[in-house]
């Protein structure tokens, strides 16, 4: 067991992130993980370097601590607190600062703030697109959507739009295919006229039918018969209308939407 710190002066995502892709690449070693976000003044830090300090004490081995703090000072209590320092922020910015010829602005929670005005305000109007739009929902605004996801239920539709909306401010609307649908091979007919905005998701039909079972347990629905019979279907009227599509059985939310991006030519708003 090796203790992990995730600290920041503001949410601790993005050392979140940056840290636990590091931490990946160690799959022999149990890692416990501790966020701690908005260290924004003195007795923050300094109780967090306890933290860091008793962690180590308690495994008999330094606690690793990835960061995002911007204020040297409350940096260095880490760096003095016994543990692994990685410093994501000091590690870049100085580089950059020789780059560009500049010096940056050390202004913290730059990323996940509300600083920018009108692009907070499209992050919120594409999530709230994406909910109003969801599972088939006010078929009538797929004229502003930027992306509409389809495939049979269950296939991970919802949360790639949302993902798509919070992460990168896409319209994504989304439409189940149900039975009806898939007794032709030709798109329902509410989608034909968006065909140029289709991306399908389709799914391995033994997992379907995992995920189906935990929601309707025994059911027809969740039948690998069922699950089997609209896979193939899907995939069918997606090859045959020349609709890209991905396989979302063992991939990450994050991963489907970085391979919608690729494989499309919708654009991120910010």
């Amino acid at each position: 067991m090796r203790t992990v710190f995730f600290i920041s002066d503001r949410t601790g995502m993005t050392a979140e992130a940056l840290g636990n892709s590091l931490l990946t690449q160690f799959n022999d070693i149990e890692f416990m993980r501790v966020n701690i976000a908005f260290i924004d003044s003195l007795s923050k830090a300094e109780h967090a370097a306890n933290q860091v300090k008793e962690a180590s004490e308690t495994d008999g081995q330094p606690a690793l601590i990835f960061s995002t703090q911007i204020s040297k000072e409350y940096r260095q209590l880490l760096i003095n607190s016994g543990g692994i320092f990685f410093d994501f922020f000091e590690t870049f910015i100085s580089k950059l600062e020789k780059t560009l010829g500049t010096k940056s602005s050390q202004t913290v929670g730059l990323l996940h703030s509300m600083t920018d005005e009108n692009n907070y305000g499209n992050r919120i109007d594409s999530i709230n697109f994406a909910l109003s739009c969801d599972d088939g929902l006010n078929i009538k605004n797929y004229d502003r959507a930027d992306i509409i996801l389809t495939g049979v239920s269950r296939s991970g539709k919802t949360p790639t739009c949302l993902f798509l909306a919070l992460q990168y401010g896409i319209f994504a609307a989304n439409y189940p295919l149900i039975d009806e649908d898939l007794e032709t091979i030709k798109l329902p007919k509410i989608l034909q006229k968006n065909k140029n905005k289709l991306f399908g998701l389709s799914i391995n039909p033994v997992r379907l039918q995992n995920i189906r079972d935990e929601r309707r347990s025994n059911s027809g629905y969740a039948s690998i018969d069922q699950c089997r019979k609209e896979v193939k279907l899907a995939e069918d009227m997606f090859v045959q209308n020349q609709v890209p599509f991905l396989d979302t059985s063992h991939t990450s939310i994050e991963e489907i939407a970085g391979r919608i991006l690729n494989k499309s030519a919708v654009k991120r708003r910010y």
